[in-house]
């Protein structure tokens, strides 16, 4: 596997540990390849783009960027290279059920965070992804999408696990990829959006076969399908294992 071109990683519970921190390993071995041997190494991830790039400024690397699990892919510098959003109609319908039932809901759009207010998940959430949300009122943003005919890339909501589990239940769009990230976690994404696609898109822009690209961990099944082989966990310093494996040798 010395032919790798491209490197696509997840960021939670991949290249971050537990701790959700990258380990010295990691660094030294991720600026090897990317410094060192000029192969773009890709951050996949649902998070939003502050919520990446500042990893990447840790890391020493300048590379596209796959955001909101797909549904946003910018280049180096910042430029749109494909995008998706959710139909506000579906926005309407999803945040009057959250309302009813007394669960957090914060919504995505290209590198902005809206909550209604800062509480228990927002702030929980603040602390991991190290960005702070902006306060909006949900009902003028509804209304002036409304206007530009555009939506959100993303919609989380978080409460306890039976809530999730009801809005898992109850939410049936047919153009929506909806899916718990964890138990107290639910994702809500366009449909049409999906890392695969994403790393399409920058599989072309690079020139590189599916052959020549490594995917790392504890990626989805989606990414998983461009790679030939999964390392070891993220606390077990899992990326740099497998770079070492397959490309530093």
């Amino acid at each position: 596997m010395n032919n790798i071109k491209m490197i696509c990683l997840d960021i939670d519970g991949t290249l971050l540990n537990s701790s959700h921190k990258i380990s010295e390993k990691v660094k030294n071995v991720i600026n090897i390849v990317a410094n060192g041997k000029n192969i773009p190494v890709i951050l996949v991830s649902a998070r939003m783009p502050k919520g990446i790039r500042f990893l990447q400024k840790e890391l020493g690397i300048d590379q596209p960027i796959i955001c909101y699990s797909g549904a946003l892919v910018l280049d180096k510098d910042d430029k749109m290279l494909s995008k998706e959003f959710i139909d506000v109609f579906n926005v309407e319908e999803i945040y009057k059920l959250v309302k009813d039932n007394n669960i957090h809901i914060s919504i995505y759009k290209d590198n902005e965070w809206y909550i209604e207010e800062m509480e228990y998940w927002s702030n929980q959430e603040s602390e991991i992804t190290n960005i702070i949300p902006k306060i909006a009122d949900f009902n003028e943003l509804i209304e002036l999408w409304k206007k530009e005919g555009t939506g959100p890339n993303k919609i989380l909501c978080m409460s306890t696990p039976d809530k999730i589990n009801f809005l898992k239940d109850n939410l049936k769009a047919s153009d929506l990829n909806i899916y718990p990230s964890k138990p107290a976690y639910l994702e809500i994404m366009p449909t049409k959006a999906s890392k695969t696609s994403a790393i399409n898109c920058l599989q072309k822009k690079f020139n590189v076969d599916k052959s020549e690209i490594i995917a790392m961990g504890n990626a989805p099944d989606d990414v998983k399908k461009y790679a030939n082989d999964v390392t070891l966990t993220n606390d077990e310093d899992g990326v740099a294992e497998a770079l070492e494996k397959y490309i530093i040798l």
